[in-house]
């Protein structure tokens, strides 16, 4: 099938590095978001715990998600952020979407 792959990300800032973070995931939002095969990328705050995170993502297919996994920023990215937040990655969960 040629469904689209939606999941969600969520991590949470360690003390201190929350803005950080924001800018971080907004810098990396705007390379996501040129991807070909990028549909979504949303990445906001809790309003209520500003050191957690949730980023909303959908590619067209597996195979724009699996270019994008692929791709050397996201790793780039993911080594920055590990070293900022409480969990040892972004905790993912993939969604199907209700058509």
């Amino acid at each position: 099938m040629n469904e689209p792959i939606v999941l969600h990300a969520t991590f949470t800032a360690r003390e201190g590095e929350a803005d950080r973070v924001a800018r971080l995931i907004g810098e990396y939002a705007d390379l996501v978001r040129q991807e070909p095969g990028n549909v979504l990328f949303d990445a906001s705050q809790l309003a209520d715990a500003p050191e957690r995170f949730f980023v909303y993502e959908m590619y067209r297919n597996e195979a724009a998600f699996q270019e994008h996994i692929d791709h050397p920023k996201g790793q780039a990215f993911n080594d920055k952020l590990t070293k900022l937040i409480v969990e040892p990655a972004s905790e993912l969960t993939f969604l199907k979407l209700v058509r």
